[in-house]
């Protein structure tokens, strides 16, 4: 049987082989893509397998975006760290789903329930991945919990003016200057939050459209944003995501 592994996590592609061969000898991983980019890129050129293992979130976005650009007509065992979105979701759908850390016993029902099942899971997939994208697209999180001093508030995430990271920390910014470290990651958040109300306008900052007070045009073809709390390179869209800006903007 062979398998590919859509990861963006080495080590746990890496653990993920090691458990399937040891399971099943005659399993062969073709091969492993860690980005949505190269995953689609792979399909388009006409990779083949019998079973796909696929993280929902990778290194570019979450996975559902590779099966809203390519049609892939293969049984799918999605692979989840901590989203609770996600796993309601799969719970609506015959796609299976493994929660990371991965154990043998469950990788190995996983597999049989493949083997059982397998014309089924060919038969309902188109239907099941885009009743899942779409079920997972419509849970946005609308607020966030933060610790303060001894305190533990939560947060509207209409209040949140951007999301910063800071020395490898992720930190959601109010009104009032007060930012509280959250435990995301900027592509995390990029799945979460409303594509209508938040965009990253560049490596390190995630912003509100209602905290935007003005945008000029700056060096290098890019764009400054004036906002609240928001000042020197963390204010500037980053060229390559001017454009998507300018249409976000106007949308």
């Amino acid at each position: 049987m062979n398998v590919i592994i859509i990861e963006d996590e080495k080590l746990s592609a890496e653990h993920l082989t090691t458990m399937l061969h040891r399971i099943d000898k005659s399993i062969t991983v073709v091969n492993t893509y860690d980005t949505v980019k190269a995953s689609v890129h792979a399909f388009q050129s006409g990779i083949q397998a019998d079973l796909l293992f696929v993280d929902i979130h990778l290194a570019d976005g979450i996975s559902f975006e590779i099966f809203a650009q390519v049609l892939v007509e293969v049984p799918i065992i999605f692979t989840t760290a901590y989203d609770d979105y996600a796993i309601r979701a799969f719970k609506l759908n015959s796609v299976d789903y493994l929660l990371k850390p991965i154990g043998i016993d469950e990788l190995t029902a996983a597999l049989e329930k493949f083997k059982k099942y397998k014309m089924q899971f060919q038969s309902t997939l188109s239907e099941n991945i885009s009743l899942t994208y779409q079920h997972f697209s419509a849970q946005t999180k609308n607020r966030f919990i933060v610790r303060s001093g001894q305190n533990i508030d939560s947060i509207l995430t209409e209040q949140v003016f951007h999301f910063q990271t800071q020395d490898s920390i992720t930190f959601l910014v109010i009104e009032n200057g007060k930012r509280f470290p959250v435990n995301y990651t900027m592509e995390q958040l990029e799945s979460l939050l409303a594509p209508e109300q938040f965009f990253r306008i560049n490596r390190k900052v995630l912003l509100n459209i209602k905290a935007i007070d003005r945008v000029s045009a700056y060096v290098n073809s890019r764009l400054l944003v004036q906002s609240k709390h928001l000042g020197g390179d963390m204010a500037v869209v980053s060229r390559e995501r001017v454009a998507d800006f300018k249409v976000w903007l106007d949308s």
